[in-house]
């Protein structure tokens, strides 16, 4: 596990998943097929509900503050602040290593408890994971 700073908080706007984990794909689908015109990052955030259900979001960086209106999305801000991850090298091989890190990253004695999961994509083929902890 490694620390990063998130220095400034990062504005998305996204597409709730319907189900997870079988709807995310879809979301992140309708999320890269937006007429996004210039090139950005892109997320996928999670958190568990009050009936313990995980609610996942796929997202991309907001340019403009009318870009959700535009294509009918939602809008999260990621907070600024300290988190917690661990990079994953060509998680597209073995897809089930996302859960279990974010399990391990889970037990981390310091999590926010008004967090979030966040994945942070490079590229095709790595993918960050990290928790949010506590300010």
């Amino acid at each position: 596990m490694q620390n990063k700073k998130i220095n400034d908080d990062i504005r998305t706007l996204c597409i709730k998943a319907i189900s997870f984990p079988e709807g995310v794909e879809a979301a992140h689908n309708a999320m890269h097929a937006l007429p996004l015109e210039e090139k950005r990052r892109f997320f996928g955030i999670s958190w568990m509900n009050k009936n313990n259900e995980i609610v996942y979001y796929a997202a991309a960086d907001e340019l403009a503050s009318d870009e959700a209106k535009k294509f009918g999305c939602e809008t999260f801000t990621i907070k600024k602040g300290d988190y917690c991850g661990i990079m994953l090298k060509d998680w597209c091989k073995t897809p089930d290593l996302v859960g279990i890190t974010f399990q391990e990253l889970l037990k981390h004695p310091d999590l926010d408890p008004e967090g979030y999961c966040l994945e942070i994509y490079h590229g095709e083929s790595d993918m960050e994971c990290l928790v949010k902890l506590k300010q």
